[in-house]
């Protein structure tokens, strides 16, 4: 069977259907763009679809002494043991937020197309991001301001018209103290 492989004795000049190739698409497939998402966004309602999503926040301690950067990790599991997808509202999937500023910049950062796009999940599928905040809100392109000791709320959820309502957001509180 190597033998036909390696002699090229398949490969057909004329035709759509050679073994082994895939016709290109213009769009790159991300993960969970597979027929099992597209067949779970006709057969699963998008409200099943939200409930079956949870979304968590933590970070590795409560209190932070200032200036050291806070990590966190941004949770996301399907907890249906099939695949669901979740219609967004720009092709950004998700985002987070210091105090209610999203990726903790005042100066917008990027300008997503207005099109919707899908957030795909297999059956039982944990996504997990790490991300870091530097106790710090970006007010230009470069400059950052620091801020003081306190409390802040550091919270993540998926890019959807109405995240909390739907249960797809979720927030932790972290405090940073002079040391």
């Amino acid at each position: 069977m190597r033998r036909i492989y390696e002699s090229n004795a398949l490969r057909r000049e004329d035709g759509p259907f050679t073994p082994g190739e895939q016709e290109e698409s213009s769009r790159p497939r991300r993960n969970g763009d597979g027929d099992a998402s597209r067949f779970s966004r006709l057969l699963v309602p998008d409200r099943l679809a939200e409930l079956s999503i949870s979304v968590s926040v933590s970070t590795d301690r409560e209190t932070y002494p200032v200036g050291a950067p806070i990590p966190f990790t941004v949770t996301m599991k399907n907890a249906m043991p099939f695949s669901v997808s979740i219609p967004t509202v720009s092709p950004i999937l998700w985002n987070w937020s210091v105090d209610g500023v999203t990726e903790a910049s005042r100066v917008r950062l990027r300008d997503p197309p207005d099109e919707p796009d899908v957030f795909g999940f297999t059956r039982g599928e944990r996504k997990q991001f790490q991300k870091r905040w530097p106790q710090a809100f970006r007010v230009s392109d470069r400059e950052w301001e620091y801020v003081s000791p306190g409390t802040y709320t550091i919270g993540a959820g998926l890019n959807v018209a109405d995240p909390v309502g739907s249960g797809l957001y979720d927030e932790t509180i972290v405090e940073i103290v002079d040391r």
